[in-house]
């Protein structure tokens, strides 16, 4: 069986969001989280607004916020987050370990309203901001003095920017316009912040771009000494600005994107940063990110606003999908006039076999492995049991290290490279179907 192509799907969550449907008669949040532990949560806020949609973005995100959008867009997350905290209720201690705000752009806000949006994390979901990591995505033309005042003041602890590329040109093949000194700017302001970590996100196989050209982009990224660095392989997908364009020849363009991954990586390790993951690296002497003792592999997820997941060990659950923008304006205008918020619509129910391949898939996409004593503590059976050809496979193509201390199931450096093409590969058959029969919309 030939092997599986490098670059099929950023797994990011499992069950991906194309697997899930309208719930038949939707449950109750309070029921759902009803005996669920709640003592270290993650929570999400999702914005989805843009000032330009990336041509590679499949985000769910629009271009702009006419009228008093994002004012009634604020309106109905705080709607929602009075009753998530209602449904969670006070017979267990609730406590929020990690918080971030993403989308979208989050800084697309204004200052205050971007003061609403903490106040809504603290007040009325019961964050404390200024004692857990809180995480917040930013981009160039966004990232003002005042916005980033904001943030700084009320608890982040790190601020990720999408550049992407410090290559004009590359920009442009990207959909994305940008001048290097808008970016060098907002990178200055960001670091006038003092929040301690920043990460700079950066893309791979973008048309003309080359391995010098790549350099280009890593050391100017580099000349920041930013703590974290994403390197993010470029995928075309459906109904997105790229979308539109024949793609390369897909052997050809994974082989170049595979070169410029392992180009990026070797550089970046030989330059005093460690491989956290196929997409994530951190500075080795930066200082340690901070208490965070929310696991995703076990702890719940609240995700506010309409782009948000949530996770219960039951049900993965969140709003509508799309990435056209006509379906996704449809989807933000119907969710701020939304008044009950006290049932989970859409979403899939995860069984024990899935919750196996959940926490088998994010513990082996990191670098440092899974230790295989905590999957038997929690499932009272061996991965090697339960997935036998699947990790047989990996074994037989050179994705696992063998040469990890007894107990520790661990990728190699290549089975990091191919976490795109191993990720879906653990996939479930019941997922699998669910998501060849989404219709892109």
């Amino acid at each position: 069986m030939p092997a599986p192509r490098p670059y099929r799907s950023y797994v990011y969550a499992y069950p991906h969001k194309t697997a899930y449907r309208e719930l038949t008669d939707p449950p109750e949040l309070a029921a759902l989280w009803a005996g669920e532990p709640k003592d270290a949560l993650s929570l999400y806020a999702h914005v989805p607004f843009c000032e330009v949609r990336c041509g590679f973005c499949n985000l769910f995100t629009r271009i702009g916020a006419p009228g008093e959008l994002t004012a009634r867009y604020l309106d109905a997350l705080d709607r929602q987050a009075t009753a998530v905290r209602e449904a969670l209720g006070d017979a267990e201690p609730v406590r929020f370990a990690t918080a971030a705000f993403g989308g979208g752009t989050p800084t697309f806000l204004t200052a205050g309203e971007l003061e609403r949006l903490c106040d809504i994390a603290e007040r009325r979901m019961g964050a404390d901001l200024r004692a857990v990591p809180l995480s917040v995505e930013t981009s160039p033309a966004t990232a003002t003095a005042d916005r980033l005042a904001v943030l700084a003041e009320r608890g982040a602890t790190r601020l990720s920017i999408g550049v992407q590329s410090f290559v004009e040109a590359e920009a442009r093949a990207a959909v994305r316009p940008q001048r290097r000194a808008d970016v060098e700017a907002a990178l200055g302001r960001i670091r006038d912040t003092g929040v301690p970590v920043l990460n700079i996100d950066l893309i791979y196989g973008i048309d003309g771009q080359t391995e010098e050209s790549w350099r280009r982009s890593l050391d100017a990224a580099l000349a920041w000494r930013p703590e974290e660095l994403y390197l993010y392989p470029l995928y075309v997908r459906p109904l997105t600005g790229l979308g539109r364009t024949p793609p390369e020849d897909d052997r050809e363009w994974d082989e170049r994107r595979l070169r410029l991954y392992r180009y990026g990586r070797d550089h970046l390790l030989e330059r005093g940063y460690e491989q956290v993951s196929m997409r994530m690296f951190r500075r080795r002497d930066a200082a340690p990110p901070g208490p965070d003792d929310h696991a995703c592999q076990t702890d719940g997820m609240i995700g506010l606003g309409c782009g948000a997941r949530s996770y219960t060990s039951a049900l993965h659950y969140s709003f509508d999908y799309a990435v056209d923008m006509r379906e996704i304006r449809s989807i933000i205008d119907a969710y701020t006039e939304t008044g009950d918020f006290s049932r989970a619509r859409v979403g899939r129910w995860v069984d024990a076999g899935e919750a196996r391949r959940r926490h088998l898939l994010q513990s082996l996409l990191q670098a440092e492995g899974m230790p295989v004593a905590g999957y038997e503590e929690r499932f009272g059976s061996s991965p090697f049991a339960d997935f036998p050809g699947e990790l047989a496979r990996f074994e037989a193509l050179g994705w696992l290290d063998g040469e990890v201390p007894a107990g520790l199931l661990r990728l190699s450096p290549e089975g990091l490279a191919h976490s795109d093409g191993l990720g879906p590969e653990l996939f479930s058959p019941g997922v699998r179907a669910a998501m060849a029969a989404y219709e892109p919309k």
